[in-house]
């Protein structure tokens, strides 16, 4: 017998196949085994070299940055370095504008946008761009610094929302079946009954009415949360602690900032954007210092000011400060601290001016060994703005100088919190108190 005949496809079906209809996954599933798949670099990570490069490809799948990363990078032999080792495996792109809105108003309500520069936000939006990518969303971000949960839930996949949709058509059509049965035997049973002695038979008696007011006030005394008793507090803190609950742990994260900035890990923190640090684990909670104010209870993150920039005084404290992982911004303030009460006892002196001819060159003025004299009270002071001004000047040195000495010859003590700031109020004076 002849062998049965197979139809073989024809030329215009192996040319032009069928084609196959696909749709876009709600998130991006990841099939990496590195910890990260999508990492943003900072400069800083680059200059230090911290982590080296093979780290970085070891530990990310896909390594990103901006643009202008590069312009920030002027030493030679880093330029060289990072064109050389890690500018092949880095991908350029730039951040949505709604992104960098997004990101320059919560720093703006987080009071960081005055020490971020216009890199430092991309970056970070770069971020949050990666993140909506790989997740499908930003369920699990925040859009408000004081927002204590987040967005919203994990989307569905394709898969549950299908099988759903199917369980609530099969189940639509017997519930209202059973619906319509249920309340044809109510119209028929209340046909029976007779109203007036349902009315007798239903009539509580006076002492049952009193214990059922008393039950009703206690359910809605309850129900308010006012009063906080032994036997619920338990419950209260439960409630209180599963608001703020952060977010476990993901096995591999979908996106990433890597920096040392303090500023975009705070700014990074608050919005629920993944952060690492140079051994690649994960920041949660995160402290710094910042400048308070206690004339007007107001925070500066600039740690470089001297004057409040809310009420103009020179009243800034040094505080610590912590934010965790669910977004919590604390103040870290000591218990008896006293603020420094120099300069209070005696007045200023009043200033002695001078005149052309130069005859009131003797008198000093000033109070006793001249300290009431240029003193700075304000921001906007002239002298004050001079001495800034002759800081900005002498800040940069020529190394190559043949008159430059180094300070540790010349005895010039540079760098430091309070060595080198400008001197502001009266400071020790005649006021301070004196050692007997």
């Amino acid at each position: 017998m002849d062998a049965p005949a197979v139809a073989e496809p024809s030329a215009q079906s192996q040319q032009n196949p069928a084609p196959t209809t696909t749709t876009a996954p709600a998130a991006a599933t990841s099939t990496t085994t590195k910890p990260v798949h999508s990492l943003v670099i900072d400069a800083n990570v680059i200059i230090k070299n911290d982590p080296s490069v093979s780290t970085l490809i070891a530990q990310a799948e896909e390594l990103y940055t901006i643009p202008s990363v590069v312009s920030e990078i002027r030493d030679e032999a880093t330029r060289l370095r990072f064109q050389t080792t890690l500018m092949p495996f880095l991908k350029f792109r730039t951040p949505r504008p709604e992104s960098i809105k997004f990101v320059t108003d919560f720093a703006r309500r987080t009071g960081d946008l005055m020490v971020l520069s216009k890199p430092d936000i991309h970056l970070i939006a770069l971020t949050y761009d990666l993140e909506c990518e790989r997740n499908g969303g930003d369920w699990r971000l925040r859009k408000e610094p004081g927002q204590k949960s987040v967005n919203g839930a994990p989307p569905a996949k394709e898969g549950e929302e299908k099988e759903a949709t199917t369980e609530e058509k099969n189940d639509a059509a017997p519930v209202t079946e059973e619906k319509t049965e249920e309340v044809k035997q109510v119209e028929e049973q209340l046909e029976k009954l007779d109203i007036g002695s349902q009315e007798q038979e239903t009539t509580p008696a006076p002492e049952e009415e009193e214990e059922e007011e008393e039950e009703n006030d206690g359910e809605a005394s309850d129900d308010d949360g006012e009063w906080i008793t032994p036997t619920n507090i338990k419950k209260v803190q439960a409630r209180e602690s599963a608001h703020v609950a952060p977010e476990p742990l993901q096995k591999t994260l979908q996106a990433a900032l890597i920096t040392s900035d303090m500023a975009m890990r705070n700014v990074s923190l608050r919005i629920n954007l993944n952060l690492l640090d140079s051994a690649f684990a994960r920041i949660t909670v995160l402290k710094t210092w910042v400048l308070r104010c206690h004339g007007c209870w107001k925070v500066c993150k600039d740690t470089t000011k001297q004057f409040c920039p809310s009420c103009g005084q020179p009243t800034l404290t040094r505080v610590s400060c912590t934010t965790d992982a669910a977004g919590n911004f604390t103040l870290h303030l000591k218990k008896n601290f006293q603020f420094n009460n120099r300069g209070n006892v005696y007045s200023i002196p009043k200033p002695t001016h001078g005149t052309a001819s130069g005859k009131n060159q003797n008198v000093k003025g000033g109070g006793k060994g001249g300290w009431g004299k240029e003193l700075i009270l304000a921001e906007d002071q002239k002298e004050y703005i001079r001495r800034t001004e002759e800081e900005k000047r002498t800040r940069y040195r020529d190394l190559m100088d043949d008159d430059y000495l180094p300070g540790i010859l010349t005895g010039q003590r540079q760098g430091g919190t309070g060595n080198n700031r400008i001197k502001v109020g009266a400071g020790r004076n005649v006021n301070a108190k004196k050692r007997r």
